[in-house]
């Protein structure tokens, strides 16, 4: 093929940004609806497993997929229980931890005021507005039953999807033949998120029963509540764990004072050093084939294509861009520059010479 002019390069790439335009405006716009999809997908994928197992023990598909769904259904409504009894206590207690603060805040002044700070009380409230951060907290909660009260719609979804789940590797056979980039491209994409989504759910429900031992240790309140929150926001690369400690480091503040509230958080660190820095990786081995700052770039851009449950699909969604770049020697430099770092000295791929088009 006959090597492209400036001209047509330029036009292809002009035209190829329009296109990511279009697509991610359209995406923006069926963020409600596209959300419920890629969720419903990712836990299709995740299901896959023991859906798979109970079909070698002689299950029926329809069957197997019952009793999956079934076990779904099950935790969901112990969970949604569970937050839904704490979450409404919690938002009757907030007068009462509004007191509390006020009278720490009071105390804290007259301490400053008797070694001659004189700090005025209303540039405190100011700065630190009790109420805000306690209702932030609240809506927070709020905003996970949100996706509990979507779970109907998702969990029709997923057995949609786990009934042709058995079929569809078929389909793209007939269609593109056995050796086709997309069979490949899908097995793929299916082996390394569902490595991904095992491995991450593993060491979240690990992560989230240590936060609530840690909580019920320290005696601070609701700390079921603390633990799921920490659970599904470790989902979250990078900044997940982080968000997690902010309530219930604050709420042992307002109970028991700056003390205990550093014990919680340096109990925080432990536990998010020993599992996500220390553990995971280990286990993880070589990781998602992304580099940190790729994950921390498609952490942003997915919230803000999705929402906030798109800092949750971030790492899969970036992983499936990643390999459909890979199966195409068009884009397969993109793939490179996703991916972690490449050791030096390595021979450039086939495909990505220059001149190839």
């Amino acid at each position: 093929m006959p090597e492209l002019t400036w001209r047509e390069r330029a036009f292809r790439i002009l035209v190829g940004a329009a296109a990511v335009i279009v697509v991610v405006a359209g995406m923006r716009a069926a963020a409600p609806l596209l959300v419920q999809v890629l969720l419903a997908t990712l836990l299709a994928t995740l299901s896959a497993g023991p859906t798979a197992a109970l079909k070698r023990h002689g299950l029926p598909t329809g069957l197997a997929v019952l009793l999956v769904i079934a076990g779904m259904v099950a935790a969901g409504v112990v969970v949604g229980s569970l937050i839904g009894t704490s979450l409404a206590e919690f938002t009757r207690n907030i007068p009462t931890y509004e007191a509390r603060l006020d009278a720490q805040l009071a105390t804290a002044l007259s301490w400053l005021g008797e070694r001659g700070m004189d700090v005025p009380e209303g540039g405190i409230a100011n700065l630190f507005d009790a109420n805000a951060m306690l209702t932030a907290i609240g809506q927070i909660m709020i905003g996970l039953r949100g996706l509990v009260t979507n779970g109907a719609v998702i969990l029709l979804l997923v057995v949609f999807m786990l009934l042709e789940a058995s079929t569809f590797p078929g389909k793209l056979r007939a269609a593109w033949g056995p050796k086709s980039s997309a069979l490949t491209g899908f097995e793929r994409f299916s082996d390394s998120v569902k490595r991904y989504l095992m491995i991450k759910s593993v060491m979240s429900a690990a992560t989230g029963i240590s936060v609530t031992l840690l909580l019920l240790a320290t005696g601070v309140d609701f700390p079921i509540l603390w633990g799921f929150l920490a659970f599904f926001l470790n989902f979250i690369p990078n900044i997940g764990s982080v968000i997690a400690a902010i309530p219930p480091v604050f709420l042992a503040l307002v109970q028991f004072g700056l003390g205990r509230a550093l014990v919680v958080a340096v109990g925080f660190l432990v536990l998010n050093v020993s599992w996500s820095n220390l553990v995971e990786p280990r286990v993880m081995g070589r990781g998602v084939g992304l580099s940190p700052l790729v994950i921390f770039l498609s952490l942003i851009f997915w919230a803000w294509v999705l929402g906030p449950v798109g800092m949750v699909l971030s790492v899969p969604l970036t992983m499936i861009l990643k390999i459909a770049f890979e199966s195409s020697p068009h884009t397969l430099r993109l793939a490179i520059l996703l991916g972690p770092r490449v050791a030096p000295g390595a021979a450039t791929p086939p495909g990505t010479e220059q001149g190839a088009s």
